[in-house]
């Protein structure tokens, strides 16, 4: 199944001098295998509403302003890039799997492992179970290049800079309502763990003076990607970023409206700003120590 494949993501490589900010979409992906296609119980609008979608559109704009882009090129319901690759569920699969704690994790109890046994609104996506052969071929073939990659962004990027950022960008279902209003972006940094909290801060206050709704780490703390790559103790500061997808698309019939242009703005000022103030921020080895 591997050699049938396309390439798992697509990259818009940095213009000009090396910028230390990278741009991620993991989950914007809307390919899928024709084998897949006809393994699934589901419909490709069903499968569909498990994606990002437009997240990667989104962020041209951004890109075009020297930021380099790594975008799945197959939707998550295939494969989840935000996973860990031992993520699995064994009761998916009609072999025995070795033994590995992340496969009791929250996620792949929820059935959104790494191979995802449900797409949205719970729908199983298999009829029957698989080979672990089939999804140790996703792996190898998507997971691990499309990391590898990101890593080789990150590193460029450190050693352009003296330190690096990634910008994980998602989307998400409409929150449920709070006091104030549900949160139009939540920022997630693992509670520190991932990024300086100056970073994070300015990505906050950006938000707030643009006119959204904000909240950090709630529903939303980070997922695989931020904890993998996100290293601030080595100058290596990892930010997810969730948009409340009903602010751009929409989510029932999988079309943009006439706020996706605000969106897409909103972040292209977002990273030319982010370019213009990280530089006065203490964002290298070692600095979050000293917060």
């Amino acid at each position: 199944m591997a050699d049938a494949l396309l390439p798992g993501f697509t990259i818009t490589p940095a213009t000009g001098p090396t910028p230390p900010i990278v741009l991620a979409s993991p989950h914007s992906g809307r390919d899928y295998p024709a084998a897949f296609l006809a393994q699934t119980r589901l419909t490709l609008a069903q499968l569909r509403r498990a994606e990002d979608a437009f997240v990667a559109e989104m962020l041209v704009g951004a890109a075009a302003l020297g930021v380099p882009l790594i975008a799945a090129r197959y939707g998550r319901a295939w494969l989840d890039l935000n996973r860990d690759e031992a993520e699995l569920d064994p009761a998916m699969f009609v072999d025995p799997l070795e033994s590995h704690p992340a496969q009791s994790s929250d996620r792949v109890i929820a059935g959104l492992g790494v191979v995802p046994r449900i797409a949205a609104a719970g729908l199983e996506i298999y009829p029957a179970r698989v080979r672990s052969a089939d999804a140790a071929a996703r792996i190898e073939a998507v997971h691990r290049p499309y990391h590898a990659a990101l890593s080789a962004l990150l590193d460029d990027a450190f050693a352009a800079n003296g330190f690096a950022v990634l910008l994980d960008c998602h989307s998400m279902p409409t929150p449920p309502p709070v006091q104030g209003g549900a949160p139009q972006i939540v920022i997630g940094d693992l509670f520190g763990a991932a990024a300086a909290s100056p970073l994070v801060g300015a990505i906050e206050r950006y938000f707030r003076a643009a006119g959204f709704r904000v909240a950090r780490n709630a529903p939303y703390a980070g997922g695989y990607t931020t904890a993998r790559h996100g290293r601030p103790a080595e100058g290596v500061h990892a930010v997810q970023i969730e948009i409340d997808r009903a602010l751009y698309m929409d989510p029932a019939r999988l079309v943009r409206h006439t706020e996706f242009d605000r969106i897409e703005t909103a972040l292209t000022r977002l990273v030319a700003h982010l370019k213009a103030e990280v530089g006065t921020m203490d964002l290298g080895p070692f600095a979050i120590a000293a917060e």
